[in-house]
């Protein structure tokens, strides 16, 4: 239990939090004990949920205005007198209108800068494609230095939030607008970053997801035994880069079937970052990715939006049973390969 700006809270409570308030309320709550944490947004300190790290501490927060490529510079600097800056903005504006800054002012220079990106993905569906972020998990990947995160619900997002003080460098995480439901019961697993989380055991086919994809990804492995009796193995890859490559193998080897689920183009985020572990390990497998494919979203709210990409457990059932009718080479030896 935790109390911030004289509000009681729990991180259980995430059913009726967003993860954003989530990060805004961990945030403060690790500043309590850490006086090098500052906080900067451009004019976003309520939509990124910062504000209650600035009532906390007013003279460690800057709001640079709606500037953000400025407020990326400043938190290059700020790092740069040992400091450790957590800069907040939706994630279309980290991502790209100051995507130069974020590469050569913090990933150049290998700085400690935390970049917690709101509204990723489709979450921000009925603000329209200026808005959207079906981009950043490819364009963050790309940069040296860069730790890659997309926590699957709030309570994620505060187990990521403590990690990334540990990490020397940058990190970008990932997290969404609305009130997505928990897929935590509680913090009592075991998150690490760079390690991916088996939500489900299976023989059949893996889903490697990430993000909202992981509650969904777990409700349509259940339909899917109950229905088909198939045993369908869901690996939560919360952390895109470095990526858990030893994960990726072991479900290969075991179940020869991946499928992967983001709320993101497929076109360099998530699948194409497992897709290149396999490719690499020179073994086969039946493998699809499935996000948005090449294209911008349409506009509308969310939850409807979900439904017509196929990220809801219906959509990614349906893909998994035409998965399940295609086939691999059945010669599991390898070694002439």
């Amino acid at each position: 239990m935790s109390t911030v700006t004289g509000t009681t809270w729990n991180c259980y409570d995430s059913a009726t939090m967003t993860p954003r308030e989530i990060y805004g309320r961990t945030l403060a709550e690790l500043a309590k004990t850490n006086d090098k944490i500052v906080g900067l947004t451009a004019d976003l300190e309520k939509t990124t949920a910062m504000i209650h790290f600035a009532k906390a501490f007013p003279d460690r927060f800057f709001n640079v205005g709606i500037a953000e490529q400025d407020m990326f510079g400043a938190a290059a600097g700020l790092a740069k007198t040992g400091l450790i800056p957590f800069a907040s903005t939706m994630a279309a504006f980290a991502s790209m209108r100051a995507c130069e800054q974020v590469r050569t002012d913090i990933c150049y220079q290998n700085l400690p800068v935390k970049i917690i990106a709101t509204h990723a993905g489709i979450s921000f569906g009925h603000a329209g494609t200026t808005h959207h972020c079906t981009e950043d998990l490819a364009i963050m990947r790309s940069m040296a230095n860069m730790t890659v995160i997309a926590p699957a619900d709030g309570i994620e997002t505060s187990r990521a939030v403590r990690a990334c003080m540990d990490i020397p460098g940058p990190v970008y995480i990932r997290i969404g607008r609305g009130f997505e439901p928990p897929c935590y019961k509680d913090e009592s697993y075991d998150f690490k970053i760079g390690k991916a989380v088996e939500m489900r055991e299976g023989k059949d086919l893996t889903i490697i997801c990430c993000g909202i994809a992981v509650l969904q990804s777990v409700l349509a492995a259940k339909q899917l035994e109950e229905q088909d009796g198939l045993s369908v193995r869901v690996i939560n890859m919360h952390t895109i880069k470095p990526i858990d490559k030893d994960a990726i193998m072991k479900a290969v080897t075991e179940t020869r079937r991946i499928l992967t689920i983001e709320e993101h183009n497929v076109i360099g985020g998530l699948g194409d970052a497992v897709g290149s572990v396999i490719a690499e390990s020179g073994k086969g497998c039946v493998f699809r990715k499935h996000g948005m494919q090449d294209c911008f979203s349409e506009i509308g709210y969310a939850e409807d939006l979900y439904s017509y990409y196929g990220f809801d457990a219906d959509g990614i059932i349906d893909k998994v049973r035409q998965m399940m009718g295609l086939e691999f080479e059945a010669d599991e030896n390898w070694e002439d390969e």
